[in-house]
């Protein structure tokens, strides 16, 4: 517990205006030599620079040096933290002490580190040298609130070498899902708090005062003091418990070197199937056991019975009551866990991998290391009642999340510029393992979808470099976007095609093996890549990394040699000044032979091996970003566009190639470099599609125009409604309201999305039908009649039943959104609960 004091304390919380700083004096006067002037000593240049003459003459350093910069100053970094916390459920606040080893690299007086929205009295704050047997007070404590620090100032210098520095603090379990927060479950019909954190990306000081910044990393001691009845985790395994009446004390296994913000610490009431990692292989999943009952394990979660695996425990925490509804998550990480093993060629380092299920959570998941935390939407799979769409953004999203545990856990960003190191490289590597465990999902089909995301945001003249300096914490946030994700994705992507799969794999595994436990940037990977490829990677990549945007490439043959030009795409239909290296990969009127080349001017004819003998042949065709492996857009000369068009039809393009014809015309079209027609015409073309992915982004499109016409030229939407009904309806009677048997993944995907187009448009048939379905559904939510793949269609054409005077349709939905404890159907119907009736 806190030590009573009468002295006086502060609270460090946020202030929509900037105010001065609040200073505490445990001597009996002010300084006198402390001013509300800034001092004018020469700038000091923080953090991680070699220490300045200013930085020495500790004498003269002032809390103003430390107020409005980007980082913390370097004098002084953590080594080991030692956290106890204490969270009261019933009354949503905790309290707190940590005992931090620092190293002290520089003479100093001063300590500066990150807290925020925590009350600290000034007498619980001291320091003390190692070996020196001193316990130094600080003279003064200053809170810069708008910089979210707690500057410690002492008498004297302090000495160089480790020491101990000693806060004790409390907090409130906020509810805004960040820091250290409360989330509300129901038990047994009661409603409970649980208390959860979520640290990234600077939201540890909430919890904690602390160094809350990637680059300083230290190893995590946590112990927490919670209700007997409930479960503690947090990164590391538990070590061990001591009850005291109606508390326990629960300590923590030491962690391994970390970031504040991969941090965590959940306590509530759960459940938890578990499973287990052994030598490489996997060890048998709870669905591959007879069925058993789940029973409350003596610490709080229910659990399968043991079996004395040796390996990583896997565990999938649930609310109580939910945990079969973790098992699909469970076998993915399990699978998952192995496979990057082998990828990275580095072990996962830590002997447990928990992820639960949080019901108020602000993001997909967080990457915690050893506890992943997720939206139940995000981890949860109900056999009986979730989409196909749901089963994979499961596996889709765990695989992010572990692999996370390599690169961003144990290989850490330097700073937050280089998030995108994270992310982008999270996201692509999620669906290599989907492709790896599900194969007949066509992921890397999937794939394209998020570079169609990346391109829409990146083709708008705001966007921002996948770098961005970010220079105040207030910054972090703008850059957890499509731009650091999807297009991060997505010239990853291009880089791995570009250098060949097994040289990439081998040296990322080089890469993690040196950074291991440390911090990198953006840098540090190029030159592995380079080192290992042998090709100038730095110069490639710096044009897609520096700048922003991407480039149109525009294609026109002409006597046996191909003119190309590139220029910036942006969608108002501007031309923009950027300029790349291009990675250009090409084929022609085959597959079996293609060509790559670097294009780095702005326009440039190549003579191409084989181009002229193939351009004689009838069914001539000419694709450039083969597969769409590159994260640009090609804009062919009217010739080769037709011959293209043609090739999508007779389905001799790969699947890859037809979508990335069509996303092609359509931005091309939107910003008004071609003719709607044209792009009708191209959609007309699809008639025949098989596969899934691209006939979804076929009806995407379609639904896009749609919408478009009704505003722009409303007198044109009845002949537009006949068009795409026309092209649905065909696809849309052979796959059928009900599944087939034997039937895969992608047509339940495609069947709900055709279903729910058609009821957009409002094709009386398949409203009429959905609503006959629905209505049986709501009297009875066990019916096949209405499967889970078909909800979304259903609810989208009640919705259209919907109007001033009937709106039993929007009562029905509100109604099944109140009654399902299932967090999938509430987005479900969340999605199409709308007024059109206001």
């Amino acid at each position: 517990k806190l030590r009573k004091t009468a002295l006086p304390h502060y609270n460090i919380s946020p202030s929509p205006k900037k105010r001065k700083a609040k200073r505490f004096w445990l001597n009996s006067s002010p300084n006198p030599s402390a001013s509300s002037e800034r001092p004018t000593l020469p700038n000091l240049s923080f953090p991680h620079t070699p220490p300045t003459p200013a930085v020495t003459m500790a004498a003269e350093q002032s809390a103003e040096h430390f107020r409005g910069q980007a980082r913390l100053p370097g004098f002084a970094a953590p080594r080991r933290y030692d956290l106890r916390l204490t969270p009261d459920l019933a009354a949503c606040t905790f309290a707190g002490s940590v005992s931090v080893s620092v190293d002290v690299a520089a003479p100093t007086r001063f300590l500066v580190v990150n807290a925020a929205d925590l009350d600290v009295s000034p007498g619980d704050v001291h320091f003390a040298p190692k070996g020196s047997g001193q316990v130094l007070l600080p003279v003064e404590v200053t809170s810069a609130l708008e910089d979210e620090i707690l500057i410690i100032r002492f008498n004297e210098v302090l000495p160089l070498g480790e020491g101990t520095l000693v806060i004790a603090f409390q907090g409130t379990l906020n509810d805004k899902m960040k820091g250290f927060y409360r989330s509300v479950y129901e038990l047994n019909g009661e409603k409970k708090n649980m208390a959860v954190t979520q640290f990234e990306p600077a939201d540890a000081r909430r919890c904690f005062p602390c160094w809350d910044e990637p680059s300083f990393k230290a190893v995590f001691k946590i112990t927490l003091e919670v209700p007997c009845e409930t479960v503690a985790l947090s990164n590391m395994p538990v070590v061990e418990e001591k009850v005291n009446g109606p508390t326990k004390t629960v300590y923590f296994q030491e962690s391994p070197i970390m970031s504040t913000y991969l941090v965590a610490v959940i306590v509530g009431m759960f459940d938890y199937v578990e499973a287990f990692t052994a030598d490489g292989t996997v060890a048998p999943l709870p669905h591959y056991l007879p069925q058993v009952s789940l029973s409350l394990s003596p610490l709080g979660g229910s659990c399968w019975p043991h079996f004395p695996f040796a390996g990583t425990s896997v565990r999938v925490y649930t609310q109580v009551g939910k945990s079969a509804q973790g098992k699909f998550a469970l076998e993915v990480a399990v699978k998952t866990l192995i496979l990057f093993k082998e990828y990275f060629a580095v072990p996962y380092p830590l002997p447990k991998m928990d992820m639960i299920a949080i019901p108020d959570f602000a993001s997909g998941a967080m990457e915690n290391y050893g506890l992943v935390t997720y939206r139940e939407t995000a981890l949860l799979f109900d056999e009986r009642h979730s989409a196909a769409a749901n089963k994979q953004r499961v596996a889709v999203v765990v695989a992010h999340e572990l692999a996370h545990q390599w690169f961003g856990n144990l290989v850490t960003m330097e700073w937050w510029t280089h998030l995108w190191l994270n992310e982008g490289f999270a996201t692509w590597v999620s669906y290599l393992a989907a492709d790896r465990f599900f194969p007949e999902w066509n992921v890397w089909i999937q794939f394209l979808e998020e570079s169609t995301t990346g391109f829409r945001l990146d083709a708008l003249a705001g966007s921002h470099p996948i770098e961005v300096d970010v220079n105040h914490v207030d910054e972090i946030d703008e850059i957890f976007d499509a731009i650091s994700y999807r297009k991060g994705a997505a010239v990853i992507r291009m880089l791995q095609s570009y250098l060949g799969a097994e040289i990439f794999q081998k040296s990322l595994a080089a890469y993690i093996k040196r950074f291991a436990y440390s911090n990198a940037k953006t840098e540090d990977l190029w030159a592995a890549l380079e080192e290992g490829s042998g090709e100038p990677v730095k110069t490639l990549m710096h044009s897609w990394t520096k700048q922003q945007g991407y480039p149109v490439v525009s294609v026109k043959l002409k006597d046996g040699k191909l003119e190309l030009e590139q220029t910036q795409f942006l969608s108002s239909g501007s031309e923009g000044v950027g300029q790349w290296v291009v990675p250009i990969t090409l084929c022609c009127c085959s597959y079996s032979v293609q060509q790559k080349f670097l294009f780095r001017g702005k326009q440039d004819d190549f003579n191409l091996s084989g181009l002229v003998e193939c351009q004689k042949k009838d069914d001539f065709w000419i694709k450039l970003n083969v597969d769409q492996t590159g994260f640009y857009r090609v804009s062919y000369d009217e010739e080769l566009a037709s011959r293209l068009r043609h090739a999508v039809e007779t389905n001799i393009l790969s699947a890859a190639d037809r979508y990335g014809v069509l996303d092609d015309t359509y931005a091309l079209c939107m910003a008004g470099k071609q003719k709607l027609v044209t792009l009708l015409h191209l959609i007309a073309a699809y008639k025949n599609e098989t596969e899934y992915t691209v006939l979804a982004h076929a009806i995407n499109t379609s639904l896009s125009i749609y919408e478009m016409m009704a505003v722009a030229a409303p007198e044109e939407l009845v002949n537009m409604k006949k068009f795409l009904i026309d092209f649905l309806e065909p696809f849309a009677q052979r796959v059928g309201w009900d599944a087939k048997s034997g039937e895969g993944h992608l047509n339940a995907l495609l069947r709900g999305t055709l279903l729910s187009a058609l009821a957009e448009l409002g094709h009386q048939s398949t409203i009429d039908e959905a609503v006959r379905r629905f209505n049986v559904f709501l009297e009875d939510r066990e019916t096949p009649l209405l499967p889970p793949d078909v909800r979304k269609a259903a609810y989208v054409a009640l919705m259209q039943t919907v109007n001033k005077s009937n709106k039993s349709g929007y009562e029905s939905l509100l109604k099944i959104y109140r009654e399902t404890d299932l967090s999938q159907e509430k987005v479900r119907v969340l999605g199409k609960l709308v007024f059109p009736f206001c």
